[in-house]
């Protein structure tokens, strides 16, 4: 039951992964959430630091989409200044937002990464469509009250999993 919400990997950081991170694996394609893992919740300004970040991963012929639940003027405003495409108003964990992900990609599921801070929606939402998820701690602690609620739960899942020696 679990295993649905489990991560293939975990980091602090988006800068733990380097190309070659993604590359000797076979991905191809990132896609990518915006709020609390890109940046802050709520901000669409992207540090001079992940805009790096972003440039190596296209400079090795990575592609990048990114998917968020957010509304439409936030997630195109990162989008187009980081020159990616994105889906918003996503509704993750939902296959579909995924799906369209991939299409822009032009990517498989076998050949595709997603990248989040959340369990129940990106970790959930790619694992539900074979993708290889990478969970990161969220850049800040603000976010929506009802996220805030999820991750009390998102914690226990969490503790579950370092029980059992599935993640650090």
């Amino acid at each position: 039951m679990l295993k649905k919400f489990c991560p293939h990997a975990s980091v602090s950081t988006l800068y733990e992964l380097s190309p070659n991170f993604f590359l000797s694996r076979g991905i191809r394609g990132l896609i990518i959430d915006l709020d609390n893992t890109l940046v802050a919740w709520g901000e669409d300004k992207i540090s001079s630091r992940m805009r790096e970040w972003v440039r190596e991963i296209k400079a090795a012929g990575l592609k990048i989409c990114i998917l968020s639940n957010a509304l439409e003027h936030r997630v195109r405003a990162v989008g187009e200044s980081l020159g990616v495409p994105w889906v918003s108003r996503a509704v993750k964990p939902r296959k579909y937002p995924f799906r369209q992900a991939l299409k822009i990609l032009g990517t498989s599921p076998r050949e595709t990464a997603v990248i989040g801070d959340q369990i129940f929606t990106d970790i959930w939402g790619g694992n539900r469509m074979r993708l290889y998820t990478i969970w990161t701690t969220p850049l800040s602690t603000r976010e929506l009250i009802s996220t805030k609620a999820v991750r009390r739960l998102e914690r226990l899942v969490v503790k579950r999993f370092q029980k059992k020696g599935i993640l650090p």
